[in-house]
Parts: structure tokens; sequence; C-alpha cells
């Protein structure tokens, strides 16, 4: 089963294995890829709410490798779908693909190339220069923001 984030409808993916998708994602969606997910969901396409709990385990996740500030609900909740349903998760979003690599979810890649390894994030406050492992509003030391810093550049 493959779980469908927008950029497939939007890219016009094409499979004959089953595939499901979540409410959220119609909401995302105009003109012609609308029309594709209606016509998707009405040839059988399943339609899923993952369980609060898969939806937290997607937030710890996000969290551990630096990517939730980036995730939407509906990406945090395809996760959760592809999680629940031992699914391959269709999307080009790359922080999508680094929350699902830590979770063991397959994903299949649309219009781009996929990920080429996992990363955790780490935090650079851009005032004093110190490294944190979470992402904070402000630094806890001097009080500037922070931003997201490749962990190969460490």
């Amino acid at each position: 089963m493959y779980v469908l984030d927008a950029s497939a409808f939007i890219n016009e993916y094409h499979t004959t294995a089953d595939t499901a998708t979540i409410p959220l994602v119609r909401e995302e969606l105009e003109d012609e890829s609308a029309y594709r997910f209606d016509a998707m969901e009405g040839s059988g396409m399943h339609i899923h709410i993952p369980q609060d709990g898969a939806v937290e385990r997607v937030r710890r996740a996000a969290q551990e490798t630096g990517d939730f500030e980036e995730l939407s609900t509906t990406d945090v909740r395809l996760v959760a779908a592809a999680f629940e349903l031992d699914a391959t998760l269709v999307t080009d979003d790359y922080a999508m693909q680094n929350v699902a690599e830590r979770m063991n979810v397959d994903v299949d890649v649309i219009a781009r190339e996929g990920i080429t390894e996992q990363r955790d994030w780490r935090f650079q406050c851009q005032g004093c220069g110190r490294e944190f492992d979470e992402n904070k509003d402000r630094c806890p030391v001097c009080g500037s923001e922070l931003t997201r810093k490749n962990p190969s550049n460490v």
C-alpha cells in the first residue's frame, strides 16, 4: 500500500497498488490535482485517520531529528498514516522523508531525488555560536535566535 502526499496528486503519481491518504491532503489541492484526488477516492483509495498514539510517535521522532518545525500538521499525520498502515509514504518533502526513515517507513519519491541519509539536525545560536541538540525559541545563554544546522557540517 502507498500513502500519498499532496505532491503525488500534483505530479500525477500512478501505481496499480492500493493507495491511501488522509483528509487533510484534499484541503491542500486545487484544480486538476483536486479532481485526481476525488477520482482516486471514488475508485477505492482508502481515506485513513491516524490514531493519536501514532501521531505522537511521529512528533517525537521529528523532534529527535530536528525536523519538527519543518513539518505541517498534514505532514505529521501522513507519516503517522504510513506508519500505522505499514505502507510506503509517497512524498518529495525532505523533512517527511527524514522522519519516515527514522521510523523505518519506506519512502517513494516522485519528481525529486530522495534523501541520501537520515539526519539528526543541530541548532546553532546566531549570537554566541553555541550549538544545541534541540530547537528552542531562543538561546538559553544569550537570548539570540537559533537556526537549523546540517549535522554533516559540524
